[in-house]
């Protein structure tokens, strides 16, 4: 079932992004008296699941969700459509109409999709407001992975500043190190400010790690798991766990350094309950667990900060944080053409896009992740490939500036390359996917 929610929020969301998109080129091209044959959410090959025409347009909604499309009359597009080409221009055609007139239909998709992307920013910093953990708040330090712990962090330390430049929210902290190229860091290690150097070829494992670094924090027990040894010996949900076999862990991460590799061996549990403290024995599991999961909301262990906005003022930050995220994205983009950093490894397709999503229907998300994939939709679509709303543009300009348009012939076959490069890209980001499904 939670699998289904998530389906059903990533196939809404690409639902709205899609139609919006077309809806651009759809006005846009209407608006300069364009004859446009078809309107298309998703791609229809074979079959249709929905078409009516209305007027001189046909629309529908195709059965696979990896875009949409508007065929408009006279222009070389995904439907290679030679037949009306070989005939003479219209009036009504695409190609018949002003240079500036085609660039701004083509670019309709993509202002509506970073528009849209501002709306959405807008609204949510009215509705819920913004808010984040300091990182001057992350009182018990960090935990660390094996990505972290190679670079030099370690638990425990206290993160001060990325390239002696204070994070105000914690969770920046990665986009800086990774995205914005910083190339040290500085923490509080028992009082001793030390300076750790984040080396180039550090990159590339940091971008496949999971978390990285996380607050640091004390072993409440949230719930159980399905085999729960330490249910069955009496420890409750809300207890603290101090320690192992006498030993003190007062962190997580200390209790689980302890637990590793105790399989199938009876131990004793210290736990405090209501201000006492308390000892269980139990066995551990064939995979070294107790059969619990740790309370891990970072409102119960940290002071967050809450930044509210009126409509008026939600409007500049909205836009503020709409550009950010695709500054951001372009950033990302550059690592991925970045050979030496291996990003190229991480690009997922439709399942890593799809588990973004929660798997309980959660619309303060849903809108986050929309806004979000409609600003990539929009900066996907400007890459110079012919096929994309980019390639178009580029072509355009190109026209624009020389005064010679490039012959259908040529945009015939560069439309052909062109999808057969997404179809490639296509393949191996969703191969990714697979890969990494089965690596689990």
């Amino acid at each position: 079932m939670a699998v289904l929610v998530q389906i059903a929020q990533f196939l809404l969301s690409l639902s709205i992004l899609v139609f919006l998109h077309e809806m651009g080129h759809f006005v846009l091209a209407k608006l300069f008296h364009t004859r446009l044959e078809k309107f298309y959410i998703f791609f229809n090959p074979w079959f249709s699941l929905f078409k009516k025409k209305i007027g001189e347009t046909e629309y529908g909604i195709g059965w696979l969700p990896l875009g949409g499309y508007v065929k408009i009359s006279g222009m070389i597009d995904e439907s290679m459509d030679k037949e009306q080409m070989k005939q003479a221009p219209q009036p009504y055609e695409f190609r018949s109409k002003p240079a500036y007139q085609r660039l701004l239909i083509m670019i309709g998709g993509v202002l509506v999709n970073f528009l849209l992307a501002l709306v959405i920013y807008t609204f949510l910093l009215y509705t819920w407001g913004e808010q984040y953990l300091p990182t001057k708040n992350v009182k018990y330090g960090i935990m660390c992975d094996s990505v972290a712990l190679d670079i030099g962090l370690r638990n425990g330390d206290r993160i001060l500043s990325v390239d002696n430049r204070e994070i105000e929210k914690f969770n920046n902290i990665f986009h800086d190190i990774v995205v914005d190229g910083a190339s040290s860091i500085q923490v509080d290690r028992d009082g001793e400010k030390i300076d750790i150097p984040i080396r180039e070829e550090y990159i590339a494992p940091l971008l496949k790690t999971s978390y990285f670094i996380t607050p640091r924090f004390p072993f409440f027990v949230e719930d159980y798991l399905k085999v729960s040894p330490a249910k069955e010996a009496g420890i409750q949900v809300g207890d603290q766990i101090v320690g192992i076999n006498e030993k003190e862990t007062e962190f997580f991460d200390e209790f689980r350094a302890e637990l590793a590799g105790i399989e199938n061996e009876k131990i004793e549990i210290s736990i405090l309950r209501d201000g006492r403290k308390l000892n269980f024995t139990l066995t551990t599991t064939e995979d070294a667990k107790i059969g619990v999961s740790a309370l891990v909301d970072a409102k119960h262990f940290f002071e967050l900060e809450k930044i509210e906005y009126s409509f008026l003022e939600a409007i500049p930050a909205g836009i503020s944080k709409g550009f950010s995220r695709a500054i951001s994205y372009v950033k990302q983009l550059k690592l991925i053409f970045t050979p030496k950093t291996r990003a190229y490894e991480s690009l997922g397709g439709f399942i890593k896009i799809g588990s973004f999503f929660p798997q309980v229907w959660d619309w303060k998300i849903f809108w986050e992740m929309t806004a979000l994939l409609s600003i990539i939709l929009a900066i996907m679509n400007l890459l110079p490939i012919p096929a994309l709303d980019g390639g178009h543009v580029m072509f355009l300009m190109y026209e624009i500036v020389s005064g010679r348009k490039p012959g259908d012939k040529f945009l015939e076959y560069a439309q052909i390359a062109g999808m057969i490069l997404l179809l490639s890209l296509l393949l191996y980001a969703n191969g990714n996917d697979v890969v990494q499904y089965f690596r689990k």
